[in-house]
């Protein structure tokens, strides 16, 4: 344990003591980067990592599942679950901009409730519709959400940009169309990433809640957690390597200004790198 945390030190300062071989080195990385965020070099909130997905998605996940036939379990728990959301796409936002605490709350507060309403909004309208159909509104709400919860808890990247940098990590200017690549690929990864515990689990439950042995709430959360939690084990990495964290994109692409400023100083570069978040 203690070479492993000397190897996390080594990693921040480039230096190999002796005993540290390669592996205990890469590992020591390995857990450096899942803990501290790339631009800040903060240590990142514990349940905002994307460590924290499978345990903390299943868990709500499966009540959203099994507490969908009411308006006061569907807003609970919508809340929890974007509430968790809005900190996970803190905790995972890109840039080294430093948000306010008014900044933060507005982001929060406009962020939970978009999305909550947009889930409630999807709810009322399957208030007639068969079992099995309504066991996909928590999907359908959680996709719509996201694609309002990423981009408020982010404004400021699209407001201020974020930073580029060339292929060696030479600082180049903030992008505000950058960033708009970089939420825009976030919201498409974390929709696919809920796809297989929310899309799958409706038809697995609706017939297994069919059986007397599962017509018991806690036996039916339990198989849906269960459920769920099988299929994030495979998702979260899998769509959080959808689009590479230091992503790309070509000079052309980003503001007129800012592309005067490279040519300037960089007359051949073709692509800039950012760190589009998770």
């Amino acid at each position: 344990t203690d070479l492993r945390y000397t190897g996390v030190k080594c990693t921040l300062q480039g230096i190999v003591p002796p005993g540290l071989t390669e592996n205990e080195l890469w590992r020591a990385k390995y857990i450096y980067d899942s803990a501290f965020h790339p631009d800040t070099g903060e240590k990142m909130i514990l349940i905002g990592r994307m460590s924290a997905q499978v345990p903390m998605n299943m868990t709500i996940t499966g009540c959203m599942m099994t507490f969908y036939r009411t308006t006061p379990a569907v807003l609970f728990w919508q809340w929890i679950n974007q509430s968790f959301n809005a900190v996970v796409n803190y905790t995972n936002r890109s840039g080294d901009a430093p948000l306010t605490v008014n900044e933060l709350g507005t982001a929060y507060v406009s962020a939970t409730t978009g999305a909550v309403a947009t889930a409630l909004g999807l709810n009322a309208l399957t208030k007639h519709v068969s079992p099995l159909i309504g066991r996909f509104v928590p999907f359908a709400a959680v996709a719509a959400a996201n694609c309002i919860n990423i981009p408020l808890m982010r404004q400021r990247e699209l407001k201020v940009g974020i930073p580029v940098t060339d292929e060696s990590g030479n600082r180049l200017g903030e992008s505000a169309n950058a960033a708009k690549q970089a939420i825009t690929q976030v919201v498409v990864s974390r929709i696919l990433m809920a796809a297989p515990g929310m899309a799958i689990p409706p038809f697995i439950m609706n017939t297994l809640e069919k059986k007397a042995f599962l017509k018991v709430s806690p036996t039916s959360i339990s198989a849906s957690t269960l459920s769920d939690f099988k299929l994030l084990v495979f998702a979260t990495p899998l769509c959080c390597a959808l689009f590479p964290q230091k992503s790309s994109m070509s000079v052309t692409s980003l503001e007129a200004e800012l592309q005067a400023k490279i040519r300037e100083t960089y007359p051949e570069l073709r692509r800039v790198y950012f760190n589009k978040g998770l």
